[in-house]
């Protein structure tokens, strides 16, 4: 990381993927003193023509040991930001806050049984690097990752996920992880359709996981648009659980996110 000043370096454009017409994902060289806890995200910074500086917050969907920090971004049209990012090139530098942020991590539950993570577009980044820390496998039972997108070529990172379950570190037990696609606008057989909120309160994702929420047992993280994060939070609430807080941990965990 080279120096800007005390709170800001830049980082390497290492590599980028385009996973559709609209949907990025991009790798940084990582300085060894960054560190992050899984869930966090990192504040990223580009200057304008005019030499301005603008920034924005990303989740971190790389492992927390990896000597790369991965990225999810969905490329807004004329967008300040992604249409700088969108015209850079591995070589190119970015800006680059030398702390992580954020609360959408594991800490902030005691133990439970099954561990819901709930996302549509990109917020599956945060999951993504959850899902890579040993400590996740070592202290859920059941991890149950639930992905919404409109159209199922959004569906990034699928063979990924699928080989989490096979990672050396805990292959012995990757039959815990459940993936379940959502689908908004279109059909296909191994997704449900329809939207996360209402899948809840009718019970049907319940039923296709085969796990039921429950306070006691269910710790639930969810990442996506506000939207989403609302009414995902409120059907959660129905089912009697509560926001987890420093003071007062209890079942869930929320975070906008695209």
């Amino acid at each position: 990381m080279i120096a800007v000043d005390a709170k800001h370096g830049t980082a390497r454009l290492l590599s980028r993927r385009r996973w559709t017409s609209k949907l990025l994902s991009f790798r940084l060289a990582r300085d060894p003193s960054f560190r992050f806890v899984p869930g966090q995200f990192a504040r990223l910074g580009l200057r304008k023509p005019n030499g301005s500086p603008v920034w924005r917050a990303y989740s971190i969907a790389s492992a927390p040991w990896d000597d790369h920090l991965e990225f999810y971004s969905i490329i807004v049209p004329d967008g300040q930001f992604t249409t700088l990012l969108d015209a850079l090139e591995p070589g190119d530098e970015i800006m680059i806050e030398r702390s992580a942020y954020g609360f959408l991590t594991t800490s902030r539950f005691a133990d439970g049984r099954d561990l819901w993570m709930l996302a549509t577009g990109t917020g599956l980044a945060p999951f993504l690097s959850i899902l890579q820390d040993e400590d996740t496998w070592r202290r859920f039972e059941r991890l149950v990752l639930v992905h919404g997108v409109r159209a199922s070529a959004e569906f990034a990172y699928r063979e990924e996920i699928d080989a989490l379950r096979r990672h050396p570190l805990w292959a012995d037990v990757g039959e815990r992880l459940v993936y379940q696609p959502v689908l908004s606008r279109e059909p296909a057989p191994w997704a449900l359709a329809g939207r996360i909120p209402a899948l809840l309160d009718d019970g049907t994702l319940e039923a296709r996981v085969g796990l039921r929420i429950e306070p006691a047992h269910s710790r639930l993280m969810v990442c996506g648009s506000p939207d989403m994060v609302r009414d995902t939070h409120r059907a959660l609430m129905r089912k009697d659980c509560r926001l987890s807080r420093l003071a007062a941990p209890a079942q869930i965990a929320v975070e906008n996110g695209w």
